[in-house]
């Protein structure tokens, strides 16, 4: 995970300046630099991620739910720089279909995530591959169809992808129903199945859920403030701030899973191994070398 960073910092750094020069304000710098840094380590991350858990490692149970999740997040990265383009120009230059699109991947992604997460703790006695491919399956068709209502109330609307409510009766129930089902019964079930299983929980499953529930919880309260408040400085402002902590989530993920699981870690220095050993190949500089492999890493051991 060391090479992600560095490889975020290297293209970051590059697109500092563009941004500070564009932005007016301090609020815009923050949401633009922040989201392009989800961006870079969100897509290389969960990049990495689908390539182990999709086709390095054996399929099981678990497996299926990292590999949903990180597929669910790399989408949701990709299009986060439409996002810095809208906030930096202060324009959507994209069109009204990207921007139904942009806010049904953004809820697709809330939902998909907070199911995979409520399934696997309600259903621990009961899974097996085939079940959890099928649970992954309705995961994603039930996300989807309560994403529809953000694709219909988003559209362009004076130069910005805005959302278009017919009243304000419309707003407040599709606020409600995105707090209702993608944060409060997921985690009335997440609690009291846990609470009714005896067995020791997952670690790793566990960091993922309390993760997504701290990044997701300020966009929710300020969601809901936002129905009864005037948009005053302190509103707008939280609401930013909650937008990026909940798009930091999606990058998350696959640094829990490089600090906390010795089965992914396993996969992880493998293939840094071979891409190692592969340049080293390559080099011009490299005489001669053999490759070492102890228990869970490979070191290459090379002569100059």
């Amino acid at each position: 995970m060391d090479l992600l960073v560095s490889v975020s910092h290297s293209l970051n750094t590059n697109v500092l300046h563009r941004i500070s020069s564009l932005c007016t304000d301090a609020t815009c710098v923050l949401y633009a630099v922040m989201n392009t840094v989800i961006f870079t380590l969100g897509v290389a991350g969960n990049g990495v991620v689908i390539w182990i858990a999709g086709f390095k490692m054996k399929k099981s149970v678990v497996t299926t739910w990292y590999l949903s999740l990180a597929v669910s997040d790399f989408i949701y990265c990709c299009i986060l720089p439409f996002g810095v383009v809208h906030k930096v120009k202060m324009a959507w230059i994209f069109g009204s279909f990207m921007c139904k699109v942009r806010y049904f991947i953004k809820s697709l992604n809330m939902y998909s995530s907070i199911f995979i997460f409520t399934f696997p703790v309600w259903a621990q006695n009961k899974r097996t591959t085939r079940k959890a491919s099928l649970i992954v399956l309705l995961v994603w068709v039930i996300s989807a169809l309560l994403s529809t209502p953000s694709a219909l109330f988003r559209d362009k609307k004076n130069k910005l992808c805005s959302s278009d409510y017919k009243s304000v009766e419309d707003h407040i129930a599709s606020v409600v129903c995105r707090v209702i089902f993608g944060f409060v019964i997921p985690l009335v079930v997440i609690i009291t199945s846990y609470m009714a299983n005896s067995k020791k929980p997952f670690k790793i499953m566990t960091a993922l859920i309390v993760t997504f529930l701290i990044c997701w919880l300020p966009f929710h309260i300020f969601s809901i403030l936002s129905l009864n408040y005037k948009k005053t400085v302190w509103l707008k402002t939280g609401k930013e701030v909650g937008v990026i902590v909940a798009n930091a989530n999606s990058c998350l993920n696959p640094f829990l899973y490089a600090f906390m699981g010795k089965d992914f870690k396993k996969q992880c220095y493998a293939v840094l191994s071979k891409i190692e050993n592969t340049i080293g190949e390559e080099s011009p500089y490299r005489v001669q070398g053999t490759a070492v492999t102890i228990s869970e890493k490979s070191y290459p051991s090379t002569t100059v």
